[in-house]
């Protein structure tokens, strides 16, 4: 009993604090932008040695890196902290600007806040924190849909009043994946989530379910023209993630880049992930340019 009535006094107190603050002012999306790479806290190797992971990104000509600190399933807030902080020196120091990314699960909000605000209170070594940070809201675990939505846009804005000038970005359900299979999660809240943040990171995936050029332009050229629609926002910067990287063949690849270029609205593009993209992809990504 005395949990529940802890869970229901967070969740009153994340709504009303998030009703009563004034809107909080926006920070620069640019930080999302240009070439990117995405790591997930599974990728070990590259934790391992990061100094040299930093110098074969920055050799790519990559301009922003995606690092996951955690998710809700992790051991820690902040998954291997001693490497994390050599990585995000490496990059700086190459250049790279750095975005560290959370996945919640929406089950325990209290979990959910204290990991999303680990990534703003992250220190590297040299003392140097993220560039941004982004909230990856696509955990379908919590079947409530509704309460799901109410937590995810109930996140945004909790870490949104504490963000200062770091940018925060989303990181959708893909929305056309969302149009197919609306009841993955119906009524995807938007509009709740454009509100608090800077930038959508969507991860259009396309690799092993669609094939060809056609195939792939398209869903990418729909997924971009949905999220400015549902979002209301005809600007919103976005950084279109495209995947999964080694799933997608040559055509693939040239109808991915070819959509993006077409778009002409997006601010970043990326492959995800830098452990599964290959020589092929980093060639044709570099037909984007800055």
């Amino acid at each position: 009993m005395r949990a529940a009535l802890a869970a229901l006094a967070l969740a009153v107190a994340l709504a009303s604090s998030a009703a009563s603050a004034p809107a909080a002012e926006r920070a620069d999306a640019s930080v999302f932008g240009g070439l990117g790479t995405w790591i997930d806290i599974y990728d070990g190797a590259l934790f391992a040695a990061p100094e040299r992971t930093a110098a074969r990104i920055a050799a790519r000509g990559v301009k922003v890196a995606w690092i996951e600190t955690a998710n809700d399933r992790a051991p820690a807030d902040v998954m291997r902290p001693a490497q994390l902080g050599r990585l995000v020196d490496a990059l700086h120091t190459r250049g790279v600007r750095v975005v560290a990314w959370y996945l919640p699960g929406h089950v325990d909000q209290a979990l959910d806040v204290r990991r999303s605000l680990a990534m703003l209170r992250f220190r590297s070594p040299s003392g140097q924190g993220f560039d941004g940070i982004a909230l990856n809201v696509e955990s379908t675990r919590l079947r409530n849909v509704g309460l799901r939505s109410r937590r995810a846009v109930a996140l945004a804005q909790r870490v949104r009043r504490d963000v200062g000038e770091t940018p925060l970005a989303i990181v959708p359900f893909n929305p056309r994946g969302l149009e197919r299979r609306p009841s993955t999660w119906p009524r995807f809240p938007w509009a709740g989530l454009a509100a608090s943040a800077d930038a959508f990171a969507p991860m259009v995936y396309t690799g092993g379910a669609l094939r060809g050029f056609d195939a792939t332009y398209g869903y990418v050229t729909r997924a971009l023209r949905l999220l400015r629609a549902q979002t209301g926002q005809p600007d919103v910067p976005i950084h279109v993630a495209g995947g999964v990287a080694n799933r997608l063949g040559q055509e693939e690849l040239e109808g991915f880049v070819a959509a993006v270029a077409d778009d002409g609205g997006v601010i970043g593009v990326s492959l995800y992930d830098w452990a599964t993209t290959p020589p092929m992809a980093w060639r044709e990504l570099a037909r984007l340019g800055d």
